[in-house]
């Protein structure tokens, strides 16, 4: 598989980064960017092309991996499915919900494979925390993901950029979708950099994610209250604590009871989320099979987080 980058920022050069990687699974031809002298950066660190115009790169590769920001998600798309070339989208799939279904569309209708970089799903914190809730009664899951203010998300929504993270993980955590929501947030310099959600899902599970662009920390945790457990997930620690109650005894003792608590710690072995991801996009494109997280996958996503987005500013307008 002869794969190339679009786009050399801080994700697309972490793309470059695992794909030097992984000389045996595909040959890294080359990167594309607007910014000549930041591609030509990366391409000297690593030991490979940079290329003075985009089609010239789509000419010599079978995939790549497009990371510029969102408002040119369906232009390159488009271009890269008229060359034939095989697409990772980071997230968000597009700008528009047309966007996305359009280029949907022209890709499988040109046989190319569309996969979007919903890359939490290869948390193996996630995968584990997955099988954990399989086997529980869901009641609530509160989600915070915050992170200090940096330059680069000065014109960015914290909905689109973290938020978005969390609506999928708990897609994929509950199995169902999203019946009713209320979103609240704080809009500096025309966009959200602080949100708050509750929701209730079509099972009856309630639903909180809070994201910040607003915090000097960086938090990423997920707490989950079910029938008889209590269960945290720390995804940057990268551990899951599960708390149960021991009063399953009380019965049997009819006596004076000191209740105590049984906490399990699971830690999650260290594994980088992007490499697995890019090595499950490589393996589709070689084998024509169905990715992962596919562009309807994507499209889900961005209808919510574009209608929490439009709820937000709606409300902040009263």
């Amino acid at each position: 598989m002869r794969v190339g980058v679009i786009g050399t920022g801080v994700m697309g050069e972490n793309h470059v980064r695992v794909y030097s990687s992984l000389a045996h699974d595909c040959e890294l031809i080359g990167v594309y960017d607007i910014d000549k002298n930041r591609a030509n950066q990366v391409a000297n660190q690593y030991k490979i092309n940079s290329f003075a115009n985009l089609d010239d790169l789509l000419q010599q590769v079978d995939a790549v991996s497009i990371a510029v920001p969102t408002i040119y998600h369906y232009e390159i798309g488009l271009r890269c499915i008229q060359n034939k070339v095989h697409i990772l989208m980071e997230k968000p799939i597009t700008s528009t919900v047309y966007q996305a279904k359009d280029l949907i569309k022209k890709a499988n209708e040109a046989g190319v494979i569309l996969q979007v970089g919903h890359i939490e799903l290869y948390n193996p914190t996630i995968e584990v925390l997955k099988k954990i809730v399989e086997n529980e009664e869901v009641i609530s899951i509160d989600i915070h993901r915050m992170s200090p203010s940096l330059p680069r998300n000065k014109k960015i929504d914290v909905v689109q950029d973290l938020m978005i993270h969390d609506i999928y993980i708990l897609y994929e955590l509950l199995n169902d979708q999203i019946e009713h929501f209320y979103a609240l947030g704080k809009i500096f310099e025309n966009t959200t950099k602080h949100a708050m959600v509750i929701s209730k899902f079509k099972s009856g599970v309630i639903a909180q994610l809070t994201s910040s662009f607003q915090t000097e920390e960086k938090i990423r945790t997920i707490r989950i209250n079910t029938k008889k457990a209590f269960i945290q997930a720390d995804l940057l620690d990268k551990k899951i604590l599960i708390t149960r109650s021991t009063n399953f005894y009380f019965d049997h003792l009819k006596a004076k009871y000191s209740q105590q608590n049984i906490i399990e710690k699971i830690v999650i072995p260290e594994k980088e989320p992007l490499k697995l991801q890019l090595l499950d996009f490589i393996t589709c494109t070689k084998n024509k099979t169905t990715p992962t997280v596919t562009g309807e996958d994507g499209l889900t996503a961005l209808c919510m987080t574009n209608q929490i987005i439009q709820f937000i500013k709606d409300h902040h307008k009263t």
